[in-house]
């Protein structure tokens, strides 16, 4: 079973620009729409709106973001360090953690 689509879950961007980006969802407008950044072209103080059908919900979920947005502390860096991992794992790449030796 998908998990639903809904603030904290990690996102796939199925259609528009941003197609093929990793986004995390911060708020939902209505049963359609949702708001989400990404921390680079998605900034807090600029959102995405995006419709739920072009979406795919990912497996991660932060819930730890959320709480931070709906206190006023959220910094674009806090989205960037979660997504980092899941989106450089998606294109192959090693992680700094995962290339480090010794």
């Amino acid at each position: 079973m998908k998990p639903s689509i809904l603030p904290g879950i990690v996102v796939f961007s199925k259609k528009g620009r941003d197609k093929g980006r990793y986004f995390v969802v911060l708020y939902t407008l209505d049963a359609e729409f949702v708001m989400m950044g990404d921390g680079e072209t998605r900034k807090i103080g600029h959102l995405k709106k995006k419709r739920r059908k072009h979406l795919t919900a990912c497996p991660w979920e932060f819930p730890e973001i959320v709480e931070k947005y709906q206190a006023g502390q959220l910094m674009d860096s806090d989205i960037r360090k979660v997504l980092y991992p899941i989106a450089n794992q998606a294109r192959g790449v090693n992680t700094p953690e995962e290339s480090r030796e010794g």
